[in-house]
């Protein structure tokens, strides 16, 4: 299993040098498929054979020698709870988004392929990556594919879309490498073996603690990096340019995969490494969401670009998660975790149904349109199941996890406030409003434009590549523990685990070493206080 894990990884990149051999554009299109079905197909036993009773363990181990000489930087891959599923999203989304480009693109199609497979080998080393330094690394060659992308295969703003795109991300990652040049020297120094060491394992275990004032600044560097990746308000002003002068491939992945390594990244490094500045910093973070809720369901709300409002429910959407993850509990992280799987299906379907209005009508102003049910019934149907999943109604899969994030955030210790989740809830009934308007604008009413009067159904292609999405978020909905049971164990370890990592560091605590403004944060007895009351719940 180890090395199928490692195959699936790296059969995207590897069939790059298929598809630049190939000697037609329709063998390009036809590599691409079979790499990104076959990575898929290998995918499911990892899942399958997936030891869940020891979901907190990793599986399926990759451990290289370190790289350089008294530096504990290695290749160090597997899965856990936290990243079997999206994971398997990543793999599944592959081979839909391959099918989606199949006749939209007509240009360089050795090279947009050969981007969209490099895109999925860096989201999945993300996922598996459990040395950080190749987590930063995987992380970093995801923007490398999705630039060109945006910038090559864009729409007519896209210099604009892909300049405003790089320049956000690479600030935040640039303060993320230092903050993990810190911390790597810090716990080698902590390891009593090694100069540098960046093994998640030991940097994320009860063996290793850091103190106040560097998790601080070290949560700060990191947090910033995975929010704008998110992207939380007020971060988030890169995505809409982003989706919308991207391809509808790119658009698909965005939203379905890239948004979720922001998210990975704060339960995967920030939780367990700075337990203490991650709830410390909770009600803050929970503020932020709750802005985003609100505000990006007001600004899709006036939308008259469907393209844009799908971004922007986006930005509402992925408060949710942010606020499930800060939470932290079990019900409200569970709630995130599922969530993150939903988004992706949901978004990911909402922008393919966009992409193939507009290669149809070549416009994605809501104006345009109506009435179009009668001449595209089948995607009427497909079109209303994914608007109904996003905004969350009860036996689809946005439902689940809003409830438990909301549930989650409502009993939070770390909040200590119900207003958080009384306003996060407005963002509910909003998106039911902007995207079941949006659809009554789109697909009732009379038809007022000849050119809508020659639309014609989805093919067979289209319908393929959506039913899959359609049976999962049916499916989640319906029995979300099929899927929920992944990371349930790896949530109740790590949130122990943190809680009490963070006591032993209070405990070793100096207050008076702490700078004048820390001290405003960091209270002692109200911060031991708060961690008795969370392990009594």
């Amino acid at each position: 299993m180890e090395l199928l894990l490692n195959i699936v990884i790296y059969l995207p990149v590897l069939g790059i040098a298929a598809v630049l051999l190939s000697k037609s554009d329709e063998a390009v299109k036809w590599v691409s498929l079979v790499v990104t079905s076959a990575a898929f197909l290998l995918s499911l036993p990892l899942m399958l054979n997936f030891n869940v009773a020891d979901s907190a363990i990793p599986q399926y181990l990759t451990e290289g020698s370190p790289i350089f000489e008294g530096m504990d930087i290695k290749y160090l891959v597997g899965l856990d709870g936290l990243s079997m599923l999206l994971f398997m999203l990543t793999t599944l989304m592959g081979p839909i988004v391959i099918l989606s480009s199949w006749t939209s693109i007509t240009k360089s199609l050795k090279g947009y392929f050969s981007m969209l497979l490099l895109l999925q080998t860096a989201s999945l080393g993300v996922f598996a990556s459990l040395d950080l330094v190749v987590f930063y690394v995987f992380f970093e060659l995801s923007l490398i594919p999705m630039y060109f992308l945006i910038g090559i295969w864009g729409g007519s703003d896209r210099i604009r879309a892909t300049i405003k795109f790089f320049i956000y991300t690479l600030v935040g990652s640039l303060l993320m490498l230092i903050a993990l040049l810190y911390l790597g020297y810090h716990a080698g120094a902590a390891s009593g073996i090694f100069e540098f060491t960046s093994d998640w394992r030991f940097i994320s275990g009860p063996e290793y603690t850091i103190g106040l004032v560097e998790q601080t600044w070290l949560f700060l560097a990191f947090a910033l990096a995975f929010c704008i990746k998110v992207p939380l308000f007020p971060f988030h002003t890169w995505l809409p340019y982003a989706h919308t002068e991207a391809p509808t491939a790119g658009s698909v992945v965005l939203a379905a995969i890239m948004l979720k390594l922001g998210t990975y990244g704060l339960i995967r490094v920030s939780m367990p490494v700075f337990p203490n500045a991650f709830m410390e910093f909770a009600p803050w973070m929970a503020v932020l969401a709750v802005i985003g809720i609100i505000y990006g369901a007001l600004v899709a709300m006036v939308q008259k670009d469907v393209k844009k409002l799908v971004a922007y429910s986006s930005v509402s959407h992925m408060g949710f998660i942010v606020l499930g993850i800060f939470a932290f509990n079990t019900v409200g992280m569970q709630g995130a975790i599922i969530q993150m799987i939903n988004h992706g299906l949901a978004t990911g379907a909402l922008f393919l149904i966009v992409g193939m209005i507009y290669d149809r009508r070549h416009t994605r102003m809501i104006s345009d349109f109506g009435g179009i049910a009668k001449k595209m019934p089948i995607f009427a149907v497909i079109f209303m199941i994914a608007t109904l999943a996003s905004i969350g109604l009860p036996g689809l899969n946005g439902f689940i996890g809003e409830f438990l994030i909301l549930n989650g955030s409502f009993f939070s210790e770390l909040y200590a406030n119900k207003v958080y989740t009384i306003f996060a809830t407005t963002g509910v009934i909003l998106a039911a409003v902007y995207m079941l308007w949006m659809y009554q604008r789109v697909m009732f009413g009379p038809i007022t434009n000849e050119e809508n009067n020659k639309l014609i159904d989805l093919n067979a292609r289209e319908i393929g590549l959506l039913v899959p999405l359609v049976i999962f978020m049916v499916w989640i909905g319906v029995r979300p523990m099929d899927f929920m049971k992944y990371s349930e164990g790896w949530v109740d370890s790590f949130i122990t685990s943190s809680e009490s990592k963070s006591i032993t560091v209070m405990e070793e605590a100096d207050a008076n070493e702490l700078p004048n403004w820390t001290t405003k944060i960091y209270k002692v007895e109200d911060f031991k206080s708060t961690q008795e009351q969370i392990v009594k719940n």
